[in-house]
């Protein structure tokens, strides 16, 4: 039997710390282990930060609104991200190289990676003028 947590919020930070929140509520009550909580709410908060701030910024006169939805089943996490900001795939932004020196690396691009490696699937779709993120974590059974 699947568990679900949806959230509707404000493309804004403070709604940062409330879905941070939720999340490890959410996560606690199914008993998911320190470690798949502290990946899960990783990759929500890099890739609801780039909504915020990259989807939403890029539009300065739109009030917007994100959506977030978590099903739990006995074997996996899947987390939907979804908005109506401009369309972007982060998932065509380039794999940040890590094993170059800092000074080195251009802006941009960590966070996906952090999600990629912490994540078992990611993907993405554009739909009816929306984004959508999903993503998939494998917890045992």
């Amino acid at each position: 039997m699947s568990s679900r947590l949806h959230l509707r919020l404000d493309a804004r930070i403070p709604a940062l710390t409330e879905l941070d929140q939720a999340i490890e509520k959410f996560g606690a009550e199914q008993g998911w282990s320190s470690e798949v909580l502290f990946q899960s709410r990783l990759a929500v908060e890099e890739l609801a930060t780039n909504v915020i701030e990259h989807g939403f910024g890029a539009m300065p006169a739109v009030d917007g609104k994100f959506e977030v939805e978590v099903v739990c089943d006995a074997d996996r996490i899947r987390i939907r991200i979804t908005d109506d900001a401009w369309a972007f795939n982060p998932l065509d932004v380039p794999d940040a190289d890590v094993g170059q020196a800092l000074d080195d690396r251009g802006v941009g691009g960590l966070g996906v990676h952090f999600v990629r490696s912490l994540m078992d699937e990611v993907r993405y779709t554009r739909r009816d003028g929306r984004n959508r993120l999903e993503l998939v974590k494998l917890i045992g059974g």
